[in-house]
């Protein structure tokens, strides 16, 4: 009989005061993932550059996690560009990782949603090991990255906003987030 898994769901959205335009590449860049995930994870990407996205994409990282040190392969099963992308992991730490990045333009803004499903391996060991530490670990990485996400947003839109006035024109460009 095969071994039986709990699955845990992550979902998170947040507007973004840019258009898809600006977004989509922002996040199509493996190499921003550094700049999204915490430092105390130690990550980086292994994989040689460029790294061209597509699926069947294969991305390699090394990460740390409560100090062990663990190395994460996944690959992109899913590529839209401009809308949504798929990366799901192959070896690592979890025994499923499943992430949707999705994009949806509503105005100038984006919405952005993420979705996580993800599942541990050691049957009633992983589960115990989930509730003790694994969900608040990952709901952390994911406030990190919100918050990163909207200093970006900022960045770039006072970035916008700053050659609209050095241009002599007005921007409408504002940054705001939401949960």
């Amino acid at each position: 009989m095969p071994e039986q898994y709990h699955s845990y769901r992550l979902v998170r959205r947040q507007r973004l005061a840019l258009p898809v335009e600006a977004v989509f590449p922002f996040f199509a860049d493996p190499h921003n993932l550094e700049f999204l995930t915490p430092p105390w994870m130690n990550f980086r990407i292994e994989t040689p550059s460029p790294i061209a996205m597509a699926a069947g994409t294969r991305i390699q990282y090394t990460i740390r996690w409560r100090g062990l040190p663990m190395s994460w392969l996944t690959e992109i099963v899913e590529w839209v560009p401009g809308r949504r992308f798929v990366d799901q992991q192959i070896r690592g730490p979890y025994r499923r990782w499943h992430h949707t990045h999705a994009f949806e333009p509503e105005g100038d803004a984006t919405i952005m949603e993420d979705i996580v499903e993800y599942a541990l391996p050691l049957g009633p060991i992983g589960r115990l090991a989930h509730a003790l530490v694994v969900r608040r670990d990952v709901h952390r990485i994911f406030d990190f990255r919100a918050q990163r996400i909207a200093e970006w947003v900022e960045a770039q839109c006072s970035e916008s906003a700053s050659r609209a006035v050095h241009q002599g024109g007005v921007s409408r460009a504002r940054a705001s987030t939401a949960p």
